[in-house]
């Protein structure tokens, strides 16, 4: 039977929007059951934050439980690790931050390759860190610390949240920028590392904004500096690092992933409800007063500046000649 023309443009029209309507269909059909977000690093530290307070945002966005899992190790190589061999269906997501950046080159042996195998789905924050001492040590600005550090060669200890850790790289910047011999004391995750810097087991740590600014405030930790070029909102009060020592600046970041191969419409889907997430007055003021900048960018936008970013720290790594343990 031979369709009149118009008839047969009529089934070919729909027949070529069949895919573009499953795929919409998949993306509003999603999620359909709890979706697990993974954070490669211990409870209680800046990772973590970012991933419960968007975990909760998108549970009540989309009405089913994002539920956050802590599987730190290897400086979150096994959590990302885990998400990278995860099905790529949406269902398990990472809560990427600048260690997955760090690690590309810190790591000569990976199982993985993080900027091929995870996909950019949206970046939540932007911010520095804060140098920090315990209120009892005798100096009270950077350059105090620093004629103090170098009356003190090698006798000053610098905590971190592990080798290759944002805080570990803002101080390894810093020593080599301000010309300062510290030993680093590597700890299983931040949060561990600012229980002993709070209780004055160790003298230095460059700590994220987001869990210090409390015993800051507090007046439990003496903050120096913050590493952003210019000084933070939330510590206005406080210089920057640049101030003393030109030129300086680290910074760190966090953003949500996904394993290659999830479906582009239930990333541009997270992608959406993130950024109106980032952009509400309840998450922006708790932002705000964290001292962080929420970080609104597209995937590809995204993937674009943890690329950058990675560029940018295998340089300091190799600088210092950085090894995993």
């Amino acid at each position: 039977m031979k369709l009149p023309r118009r008839n047969f443009l009529h089934l070919l029209a729909v027949a070529a929007a069949l895919p573009t309507v499953s795929h919409f269909a998949r993306a509003q059909a999603y999620p359909s059951r709890p979706v697990r977000i993974v954070a490669a690093f211990p409870a209680g530290g800046s990772a973590d934050l970012h991933a419960r307070l968007m975990g909760q945002w998108l549970s009540e966005r989309l009405g089913q439980q994002f539920i956050v899992e802590n599987r730190p190790g290897a400086g979150g190589n096994i959590g990302t690790e885990a998400v990278v061999r995860a099905q790529p269906d949406g269902y398990t997501l990472l809560l990427a931050a600048t260690p997955n950046a760090i690690n590309a080159t810190l790591y000569d042996k990976l199982n993985f390759d993080f900027i091929r195998d995870i996909a950019p789905v949206a970046g939540i924050v932007h911010g520095g860190q804060v140098m920090v001492l315990h209120p009892s040590h005798p100096t009270k600005t950077v350059a105090d610390f620093i004629a103090y550090a170098k009356a003190n060669p090698g006798k000053i200890n610098m905590a971190s949240g592990g080798i290759g850790s944002p805080g570990h790289l803002a101080g390894e910047l810093f020593k080599i920028m301000a010309g300062v011999n510290l030993i680093h004391v590597p700890y299983r995750g931040e949060g561990p590392a600012l229980t002993d810097a709070i209780s004055g087991q160790v003298e230095l740590m460059f700590v994220s904004a987001s869990p210090s600014l409390e015993f800051i405030r507090a007046g439990k930790l003496r903050a120096l500096a913050v590493t952003t070029a210019t000084r933070s909102p939330a510590l206005p009060d406080v210089p920057s690092v640049a101030e003393t020592v030109p030129g300086y600046e680290a910074t760190a970041w966090a953003g949500m992933g996904a394993p290659k191969g999830t479906p582009p419409e239930i990333i541009e889907r997270l992608n959406g409800q993130i950024n109106a997430g980032l952009a509400s007055p309840a998450i922006k003021a708790r932002y705000t007063d964290l001292g962080i900048v929420p970080l609104i960018l597209s995937p590809s936008d995204f993937g674009k500046f943890v690329a950058e970013d990675t560029q940018r720290w295998a340089k300091v790594i190799r600088a210092a000649n950085i090894k995993p343990e």
